[in-house]
Parts: structure tokens; sequence; C-alpha cells
């Protein structure tokens, strides 16, 4: 069948997509099935595939990417229309994960090739390495993926009554952790964390979820009987994290010990050996999660081939040096290696779990 046109528009009959695509004829089939496709049809009832469909295809492929199943691409797209910016930032930032995971592949085993070649032996702790390379995936599990993906879905907002407003203000607190204080004015809701000079105002989606316009985050409030909301949710990066409702007088009492942290410059007792050790199980190609929250642990693990990358090509840790306690909370080190200083952040809840770990340039 010859290639046809629609409004100058190019269209491919279903073998010659499939083949440019790197599909099979009976995957497109399937996807039409499942609804998620509907390419037009000639009037000898050939199915044509133009833009629209492609880009569909591409969301598609993008999401399977992901470790998205296909029960549950067709569940997050159906009746809804291409998001190609939103498919587009979520498959680059899966390209780059896998990119950093290859390049560091690469430099495994070519070192491991270069000491073969020189006649010398490959070490127990590199062969663990490579053994832990070969077993390694960098895709996400099926939840985390589709809630990454949902999460980042362009949101509109809507007016919903000022009354039902007044049932999500208060105090909110995570695992014995950060207070989070949400108050509403002029029929308009905001949230404040700790070390926040200002309040972030979230837009209502529906009468109990919101969203912030500035970034993939979300805040609901699980109906209880009375209206009265006893939970916060924070929906972000693939993760679900809830706060339980607190009176003012704990809140008081969190915002008065952190002040007073903060003054004292009394970091936890338990800091400064827990990056030493972390920053060389790092190193060493270690995913170490211990005493972190599930939250964090899975984002260490998510992040590790770009964490592991930069902090391997740092060398050797040379000092580290308390500087602080953030506005946060976090205690603030200093950290130089033979190459280049990294400014540390690491935060815990009141029950030695970390909730809280991250680093950057230390001028930046």
């Amino acid at each position: 069948m010859k290639t046809k046109r629609r409004n100058d528009e190019t269209l491919l009959a279903a073998n010659e997509c499939a083949a440019r695509i790197g599909l099979s004829v009976r995957a497109l089939r399937l996807y039409e099935q499942r609804g998620l496709i509907r390419p037009p049809r000639t009037a000898k009832g050939w199915r044509l595939y133009g833009a629209a469909e492609i880009a569909r295809l591409h969301e598609i492929l993008a999401l399977k990417l992901l470790g998205l199943s296909l029960s549950r691409i067709t569940e997050l797209l159906q009746g809804k229309a291409v998001d190609l910016a939103g498919t587009l930032a979520l498959q680059h930032a899966a390209l780059s994960q896998q990119r950093v995971r290859i390049e560091r592949g690469l430099s495994l085993v070519g070192a491991a090739r270069a000491a073969l070649a020189e006649g010398r032996s490959v070490s127990t702790e590199d062969l663990i390495k490579l053994a832990k390379e070969a077993n390694m995936t960098e895709i996400p599990t099926d939840e985390i993926a589709w809630r990454r993906y949902e999460q980042a879905r362009p949101r509109t907002a809507i007016q919903i009554k000022p009354v039902h407003l007044e049932n999500y203000v208060g105090y909110y607190r995570y695992n014995a952790g950060p207070v989070f204080e949400v108050t509403a004015k002029e029929g308009r809701l905001f949230i404040r964390g700790p070390g926040d000079d200002v309040a972030v105002e979230v837009f209502a989606e529906s009468e109990r979820t919101f969203f912030r316009k500035a970034a993939p985050v979300q805040v609901s409030f699980p109906a209880t009987a009375n209206g009265l909301a006893n939970e916060l949710v924070l929906h972000t990066n693939g993760h679900e994290r809830r706060a339980i409702r607190i009176d003012a007088d704990e809140a008081i009492k969190a915002a008065e010990a952190l002040d007073a942290r903060i003054k004292s410059g009394t970091p936890n007792p338990h800091s400064e050996a827990t990056l030493r050790h972390l920053i060389s199980e790092y190193q060493s190609g270690r995913p170490c999660v211990d005493r972190m929250t599930p939250e964090l642990a899975q984002a260490v693990r998510e992040q590790f081939d770009a964490v592991y990358a930069n902090l391997a090509a740092r060398g050797p840790l040379r000092t580290l040096q308390f500087r602080r306690v953030g506005a946060g909370g976090h205690d603030v080190y200093k950290a130089a290696f033979d190459t280049g200083v990294l400014k540390f952040r690491i935060a815990w809840s009141e029950e030695s779990k970390i909730i809280g770990l991250r680093y950057r340039d230390y001028n930046s």
C-alpha cells in the first residue's frame, strides 16, 4: 500500500509504521484493542498512522521503558490527550540514568580487561563490582513508575467552596520529623514547611486534592467522617508520604526545639560518622540505605548511578567539617576530596531515621 497524506501530513500503513518504529503489526493491533490508539481507516479498511498516532505510540513505549505494564499504561492513558512534553521529560530522565550506568559499566569492564592484558589479576573487590553490575536493573517498580508519570501529568485548577479549605487548616508532621503548616486565606490554600520563609500556594484539582504549579507535586487530604482532615499526603517523585495532624502545642514545641538547635549549632551526634560511612560506601559502589526512611532509601537506589559516578571521581575524602544547622533542621557539612569540595546535608527524625540526604558543589 502506498503512503497517503492527511492535510499535508504523511500517513503510514500499519506494516510501514511498525517497521520504521521497530514494532510488530500485532503490537499495533493490541494497542488498538486496548483503546490506546485509534488509527483512521481508508475506504478499503486499511489502518493509517500519522503524527497523532505515532506520538501516542511514543508515549506508550516511553512508559514501557519506565517499567509500566500494559495494563497500567492503559489505565493511565485511556481517554487522555497525548502529553508529548511530559513524556519527553520522563524519557530523558530514564535515558540519562541508562547512560550513567553504561558509562560506569564500560569503565569497570575496561579496567578489568586492561589488568588481564598486563598480566595482573582482577581483585575480589573489582570482581564483586563487575558481578553486581551484570545483575543490576534500572527499571523502577511498576507502582512507582506509574505514580511518577501520573504526578507529572498536566493539571487544571478548579474553584471549591472556601468552607472546605477550613477542614485542612492546621499542623501536620511526617514520621516524628518535619512539621508543615497549612493555612487558608480568601479561598486559597497555602503550605509552609520547616525553614521556608513563605508559604507556597497549592491549587485545587478536586475537593480534597491540590497541586503546585511550579513542580510535579500534589497534596491530598483523605476523607473522614466529620470532614476534618487527619492526614496530609504528599505525592512526589513516585512516592506518597503521609503526615499526621498534630495540635498547635506540639507544633510550637517542635519549632522551638528546631530554633534551639539552629542557635546552638549542635549537630546530631550520629551525623558525622554516618556521612563518612555513606560516602565510603557510595564511592565503593554500594548503595547503602541503612537507617533511612523507605522513601529516601528508594530515592537513593534510583539515583545511585549518578551519585556513584560523581563521588568515585572525587577521590578520597580528606576532611569533613560541620558548618551549621540549616533552617530546615539539616546538619550541613563541608566535605573536601582530592578533587573538589561538596556540601552535604543530612536530617534525622526523632526515631533516629535519616529523612533527608543531599549534596551539591560547596559554592553553588
